[in-house]
Formats: structure tokens, sequence, C-alpha cells
């Protein structure tokens, strides 16, 4: 009887002790779900709320808001001869109010890493499962996933580039890395920076202030870039009553444009 207990004892020890072990490793690993809005440092260094930016004005086959006219910034991704050559051919383009390569009028999804900057809309919602990551932002309702279960793109995933990529991820202490492949190639960098179907984009985000995560974002492309191209963007969850996605549908607004 008493090696009985003894086992009982044993086993029951055992199970606690593998439940504290598995709540601890849960408990470690932060939890981004909610609704978020972009802030900027200055914003983010004074506690201020980020303005509401609202959806985007109605798309335009003339006079793009940004036709490079003044040249590139100097933060902006640095271009192989041949990528530069493709930038000012797009830079003519937008210049003569073509929408040739405006996205936007074309009512495109802004794809990655451009979908991070929720540019329009200002919301990101994110819905964490052990599993996965599934993100979301306002304008096209643009949708993006991250597997966390140790999955692969397989080559059918590869030879089929999409908007958003292939998103994987993995947990490094608090920070979630995470790697996206299989980008279309029809979308830019930022701006209207063009980029290859070569182009990688590695995330590192962690939280830096209760209920505020910082996204680190390095963009590799052998073919377009002469080095990677780094930005960094935060977010701040927002508290009930302003955490509502609303809807900025481009081709409705495409359509009453016409």
């Amino acid at each position: 009887m008493r090696t009985i207990i003894a086992g009982l004892i044993a086993a029951s020890l055992a199970q606690t002790a593998a439940y504290a072990q598995s709540t601890a490793k849960t408990a470690a690993t932060p939890d981004l779900t909610g609704v978020y809005a972009t802030i900027s440092e200055a914003e983010f260094k004074s506690g201020g709320a980020p303005a509401r930016r609202g959806p985007p004005p109605r798309p335009t086959t003339i006079a793009p808001v940004s036709d490079g006219r003044n040249g590139r910034s100097p933060n902006a991704p640095k271009l192989t001869p041949k990528y530069v050559a493709k930038w000012e051919e797009i830079r003519k383009s937008r210049m003569a109010g073509s929408a040739e390569y405006d996205n936007n009028a074309k009512c495109l999804p802004p794809g990655m890493p451009g979908m991070m900057n929720a540019v329009f809309g200002n919301r990101l919602e994110v819905m964490q499962t052990k599993d996965k990551i599934t993100l979301f932002t306002e304008i096209n309702d643009s949708m993006r996933r991250i597997y966390l279960d140790g999955r692969k793109p397989s080559q059918r995933t590869l030879e089929d580039p999409t908007y958003p990529g292939y998103s994987t991820g993995h947990w490094e202490g608090d920070t979630l890395v995470v790697d996206t492949v299989a980008l279309r190639d029809n979308t830019f960098i930022e701006g209207f920076t063009p980029h290859s179907e070569q182009m990688t984009v590695r995330e590192r985000m962690r939280f830096i202030a209760p209920d505020v995560f910082e996204d680190r974002i390095t963009v590799t492309d052998p073919e377009a870039l002469t080095e990677p191209w780094n930005e960094t963007l935060m977010f701040r969850k927002q508290t009930s009553g302003k955490d509502e996605m609303r809807e900025a549908v481009c081709p409705e607004g495409l359509a009453e444009a016409k």
C-alpha cells in the first residue's frame, strides 16, 4: 500500500511540476492580441494619443501625392543600378500623372512591409493563438498570418508569391522573430521603391512599454538592394471604445470616383 501511495504522490508531484513549468513558459510568452494604432517616437515619449488619420482619399489616376520630383530621400533603400533605373521609370510615369505604378489608385493591397505601417486607417488588429498570429489592417482589409508551429513554406508556396507573403515566426525570449518570403514584386519597399521577388523581410517584435510594442523591420533583396534596409515602427494598444476597426474599401471609392 505504501508503495502505491508513494507512487501516486510521485506522479502527482510530477504533474504539478510539469504544469508549473508549462505555466511559466506560457507566462513568458507575450500576448500581442489587441487593436493597435501606429505612433511616432514623439508620441511614444510624450505618451500622447495617436491621431486618427481617417479613410484614404478617393483613388485618382492623376497627380499622385508623392511623385518623386524631389528625388530620393537619404534614408531610402539603397538600390542597385538596375533598380535605380526602374525607380526612375516609375518616377517619370508618376510625374506625368499616370497611375500605371500607383497601387493605391488600382486598389491593390500594400503588401509587405507596407501593410505594417497601417497608413490609412491607422489601425492594426492582432489575433494570437498558440500556433499562429493573424494581423489585419483597415485599408482594403489587408491580412497576413504568422505561423508559429514550426512549419516551412512549401515549394509550391515559394513559386506562388502573394502580397503579404508567407510568414513564419518563433520566440526568442520576449521577442517574436518573423521571417517573410514569397512576396510579389509589384509592391514597394517604401514609397514607390521597387524590389524583386527575392526580397525577404525579417521582423523583431517586442513590447517596449506596457501596451506598446515595436516592430524592427529589416528588408533584404540581393537583386534590388546594395545593403539591407531597416525601419522601426511602434504601436500602442487601444482602449475600449477606441479599438474598433473601420472599413476603408478602395474599390468602392474608385467606383464612385468614375
